[in-house]
């Protein structure tokens, strides 16, 4: 069988990055970050020692990046990721299946129709597959921002954008602080679930815990909307306990204040690798002057993705109620 172009790039990827782990004695994800900037410039880090140099950019002259389109190189990338998070445990890197990142893009674009710009922000981009999926679907209308802490996930995401020709402004910051960012349209995030370990900055947050350590989860919620035009809409992928916790209360409270709730999506448990890590998309408008709430909230159970029958019926469902929520 011919291999697909994803397969294609995504094995000279994996063939490259292995090589420069073996000479560098780097981690998997740093390597990647080398054979990607390698592969954007079209040239080798002076830093490396003559083998290697030659090893890269004997690779570069076997893969010709210009012949691929931008959703290959980002599914490429993804992989290749995915193969580097395989080999650690922690918790923060994890990748936004696919599948998701569709759906939200998805969504993305049905609640910005008729926008002729969209201002885009993703304060938990990682490598940036989320923000770079939604911006797929939202075309040349957009301006994008993303924020990432982790040094290694920020560095995947800004050269991932590069190589697909799309322009983001990366902060390099712990999210929950504060922004030099104007009123944004619409916020999308995979949000990062656990304890916030700074209790003096959560403290600035309505959502803090009145004792121990806040739930980074809420705060991203509060720090989302705090810099959401009125008006404006925001996409997170939830955990599945996110309204069953031992601090639901505050969260519904601050909700039912600040925002509309628009609609909530289950994932299905396909879409995940086990059973406790199933998600929902929850859709926020942050209420200003001229919103309301919608009549009825967008409630979904989706079918597995693999299902396209049933996927169809329920896209027919939900580009209906699109259309009334719109008008």
């Amino acid at each position: 069988m011919e291999k697909s172009n994803v397969e294609t790039l995504f094995e000279w990827m994996d063939k490259t990055t292995n090589d420069i782990m073996q000479h560098e004695n780097e981690p998997y994800l740093d390597s990647l970050a080398i054979t990607l900037e390698s592969l954007f410039y079209q040239n080798v880090e002076d830093s490396m020692d003559d083998i290697l140099t030659h090893k890269i950019q004997q690779a570069l002259k076997e893969i010709d990046i210009s012949g691929y389109r931008p959703d290959e190189i980002r599914k490429a990338i993804q992989f290749s990721v995915l193969k580097g998070m395989n080999n650690t445990t922690q918790q923060q890197h994890m990748i936004t299946p696919e599948s998701v990142a569709l759906i939200v893009g998805y969504l993305a674009e049905k609640l910005t129709a008729g926008k002729e710009k969209v201002q885009l922000f993703d304060p938990a981009s990682g490598t940036a597959n989320l923000l770079t999926t939604v911006m797929g679907h939202l075309g040349d209308k957009v301006d994008a921002f993303a924020s990432e802490i982790d040094p290694t996930l920020i560095k995947l995401g800004l050269i991932s954008a590069n190589l697909q020709k799309m322009e983001v402004e990366f902060f390099h910051q712990d999210s929950l602080r504060p922004f030099l960012i104007d009123p944004l349209d619409l916020i999308v995030s995979d949000l990062p679930v656990g304890y916030y370990p700074d209790d003096i900055r959560a403290n600035e947050f309505e959502l803090k815990a009145d004792e121990g350590h806040s739930y980074a989860h809420h705060l991203f919620i509060e720090q989302s909307l705090n810099y959401t035009a009125e008006g404006g809409h925001l996409i997170f992928v939830i955990p599945n306990f996110l309204f069953d916790s031992d601090q639901s209360d505050k969260l519904n409270k601050y909700l039912h204040n600040v925002a509309h709730v628009v609609g909530v999506l289950q994932l299905p448990e396909s879409a995940f690798k086990s059973e406790k890590n199933v998600k929902s998309i929850l859709i926020l408008q942050k209420k200003g002057e001229n919103t309301t709430a919608p009549k009825q909230p967008l409630l979904v159970k989706l079918p597995s993705l693999k299902n396209t029958k049933a996927m169809e019926d329920i896209l027919g469902q939900m580009n209906s109620w699109f259309a009334s929520y719109k008008s």
